[in-house]
């Protein structure tokens, strides 16, 4: 009776681990009846677009004065306008939309590769080990975020690629939580339980089993999290911190326009307004993939 159990518990895992093909199509198709998720996902496919084609869309270089066209507002000939050394907004904020873009991908790809592996140690094994590094977490978690990060990228001194891994370490603990306690709840499933019980490596029961089905989550807030480091890169630039100047960025050219808002108040609407729609524009395609990867929808 006992062989007979043991001999039905790997079958049943590996069901129980992978989604089927019937959940992911329902899934799509409850994506794509979120009409505020498509139009999210068209804006950002449209801004990646924009970024990576700027040198061709634009005839303008994004670093070069033209005094000759000083704080111009918007015509035919310069869509959005100039700034303060003659050079085209709308030809800059397409190139920023590359330090944004990246900064937001970048930040969270080092925020996933370091707390999700310690959200499952900590989800799995428990004990000491758990305890440690959810403390960690803890404190790390009782610091504003973005408080953090201009400590981080103040140390670590001035370019957006330190900008990048101090937005993404101020942004790990949120993965740790949340893939640990994502964990604890997955641990406790019959095909953890059965494929524990006929001997399979943890590391392989993590592998197959807990992580396909603690990602959905983790890619939910993992959108929502690009929308908030791109605001962070933003903040940085703004300070002085991020980007470096010439080289455009949505925070830096905010900075400079502050300096301007009675003379050329399009120098701050346009970069602003490109802020808050690609940060709209993840907000909605998160909150459409927290929806359509629902399993109780």
């Amino acid at each position: 009776m006992s062989s007979t159990s043991n001999a039905s518990a790997p079958a049943a895992a590996p069901l129980a681990g992978r989604p089927s093909v019937k959940r992911r199509n329902r899934s799509l198709e409850r994506f794509l009846k979120n009409k505020g998720a498509v139009a999210g996902l068209i804006v950002v496919l449209v801004l990646v677009l924009l970024a990576i084609f700027a040198g061709v869309l634009s005839p303008y270089d994004p670093v070069k004065p033209d005094y000759l066209a000083v704080r111009q507002p918007p015509s035919l000939v310069h869509p959005f306008g100039t700034d303060e050394l003659g050079r085209d907004i709308m030809t800059r904020i397409f190139y920023g939309a590359r330090a944004s873009l990246m900064a937001g991908v970048v930040s969270v790809c080092v925020a996933l590769a370091i707390g999700t592996p310690l959200g499952l140690i900590a989800g799995y094994f428990g004990g000491m080990l758990d305890a440690c590094i959810s403390r960690v977490a803890e404190a790390v978690l009782a610091i504003p975020s973005l408080v953090l990060a201009i400590s981080i990228a103040a140390f670590l001194g001035p370019s957006l690629t330190h900008a990048m891994i101090a937005i993404g370490l101020a942004a790990t603990p949120i993965f740790i939580r949340l893939g640990r306690g994502q964990v604890l709840v997955t641990k406790t499933e019959d095909y953890v339980e059965g494929a524990r019980a006929i001997g399979l490596p943890h590391r392989w029961i993590i592998i197959r089993y807990v992580l396909p089905n603690i990602l959905p989550p983790i890619i939910v807030q993992a959108t929502i999290s690009i929308a908030t480091a791109i605001i962070s890169e933003a903040a940085l630039s703004f300070l002085g911190i991020g980007q470096q100047p010439p080289n455009p960025s949505w925070g830096s050219m905010l900075n400079t326009a502050k300096n301007f808002l009675e003379q050329a108040p399009w120098m701050s609407i346009f970069p602003g307004g490109a802020i808050c729609l690609i940060v709209l524009a993840f907000n909605l395609l998160g909150d459409g993939l927290r929806d359509a990867l629902d399993p109780r929808g």
